[in-house]
């Protein structure tokens, strides 16, 4: 999980939203707390000047508060204090305790909020507002304190939080979800780009192409200009190959040539041993002929067996051996296999040409499919092969032939065919017979099949 894209967006995503969160929390808590403190320290200054009412209209001494039950209960968190000249009046809650009166009085008219200690060493949140009781030298100094318990202020900001974290919390998975989608999206491309890989590989496509988002065309277009330089490579190194194969030809028909001569000259152990060699050397030319020819099974088309089978037929029917065997061709139409039609031919060849030799009445051809493969079967009822002999089979230079005619490269190039295009061939005893199936991946339903190429090699 660690090594994924989307789970590192989405985590590193939960985490600047849960640093956010928690930053929007403890600042909505502070202008909380300053707007309570706001409300309250109004709150305060409204009863102060409701109090300056116990001044007498004389001005000289200060009349009974008014009733509120509020400022009657001892230690209520809830206190007053007025001051005119040497008179002092408390709130009953104060019970015995005198506000602290250290501080200079504001100017007269003025006000000021104030920290100050409660009957219980409490923090009180106070306001103190200051007043000139009548004119001129005969002004006496009104001065009033109201204080509250700042625990109320903290009770408020606690219950503030308690509603205020639910909200967030589902705020939070909203945007979590919110961000997991947008991930989703943009990460689309990327899967998009997987899925044309794999387009790739079963040859639906020939290229990813450029029709992406902007973002990722220079990574599809890299991928591309690679293929197209494997596919060069390729191409030339099946060139070269069958260039030199070619130019091997024509010294070891020559060679032969020498042998023959060699012969007529009484020289046969000379010449058999040269024709030995040089027969070595053609089955080896042949097979790197045939390997040359083989195509990348990645942008083959689809080719059909059952056309392809029945041609090959056809032209067996017309050699000697052929004439006296049994063809029994059983393929539907419709089936598609991923692979060049011309390797296919190769290799249905070879098989058949095995089956034809070693059969001695029957060669049965089948095709089947069989999930996400096509199963092609070639079966004949000759007499099969040792166990122990099924794996070397397809070894370079082995010849299922008794009579030694043939040249042994026909399953190995059967062989790399079928590794060419991602299949598979496996070899069995049919008991009687022998049994021979080709698994090759099933063509894309969108592909066509490609016409058959002419068959030189049967002709």
């Amino acid at each position: 999980m660690i090594r994924s894209i989307r789970w590192r967006l989405v985590l590193a995503g939960a985490l600047a939203l849960a640093l956010a969160l928690a930053l929007s929390g403890m600042g909505l808590a502070v202008l909380f707390e300053r707007h309570v403190e706001r409300v309250a320290v109004a709150d305060l200054q409204d009863r102060a000047l409701a109090l300056a009412a116990m001044v007498q209209p004389a001005g000289t001494r200060l009349r009974a508060p008014p009733d509120d039950p509020l400022y009657d209960q001892p230690f209520s968190g809830h206190y007053w204090q007025v001051e005119l000249g040497e008179e002092l009046r408390r709130s009953r809650s104060l019970w015995d305790y005198t506000l602290p009166r250290d501080q200079p009085a504001p100017a007269p008219g003025q006000s000021a909020v104030r920290a100050l200690p409660g009957p219980q060493g409490e923090p009180l949140l106070a306001v103190e507002q200051s007043l000139m009781v009548g004119r001129g030298s005969e002004a006496v100094p009104l001065r009033i304190i109201v204080a509250s318990d700042r625990d109320e202020l903290a009770l408020a900001r606690r219950g503030f939080l308690g509603d205020l974290l639910p909200y967030l919390g589902l705020l939070g998975a909203a945007l979590l979800l919110a961000s997991w989608v947008q991930i989703t999206v943009g990460l689309r491309p990327l899967r998009q780009v997987g899925a044309r890989v794999a387009a790739l590989a079963s040859g639906a496509r020939p290229r990813i192409g450029r029709d992406l988002p902007t973002e990722v065309i220079p990574l599809a277009t890299e991928i591309d200009k690679l293929l197209d330089a494997r596919d060069g490579e390729l191409a030339r190194a099946r060139h070269r190959a069958a260039n030199l194969a070619h130019g091997f030809k024509t010294p070891l028909q020559a060679l032969l040539g020498d042998a023959a001569q060699l012969r007529d000259k009484g020289e046969a152990e000379i010449a058999g041993s040269i024709e030995t060699v040089a027969n070595q050397m053609r089955r080896h030319v042949d097979r790197e002929l045939a390997r040359a020819r083989i195509q990348s099974g990645r942008n083959a088309p689809a080719a059909e067996p059952g056309p392809i089978a029945a041609k090959l037929v056809g032209v067996l029917r017309r050699t000697p051996r052929g004439a006296s065997i049994d063809w029994q061709l059983s393929i539907p139409q419709g089936l598609g296999a991923r692979i060049d039609p011309d390797d296919l031919t190769e290799a249905l060849g070879a098989l058949l040409e095995n089956a034809m030799r070693h059969a001695h009445e029957t060669v049965r051809i089948s095709a089947r499919r069989q999930a996400r493969r096509i199963v092609i079967a070639i079966a004949d009822d000759g007499p099969g092969v040792p166990e122990a002999d099924l794996e070397r089979l397809t070894r370079r230079g082995l010849s299922l032939d008794p009579n030694g005619e043939g040249q042994g490269i026909g399953l190995a190039v059967v062989t790399d065919i079928a590794d060419a295009v991602q299949g598979e061939l496996r070899l069995a005893n049919a008991q009687p017979g022998f049994l021979v199936e080709l698994h090759l991946d099933a063509a894309p339903p969108d592909s066509q099949s490609a016409a058959l190429s002419p068959f030189p090699k049967y002709s």
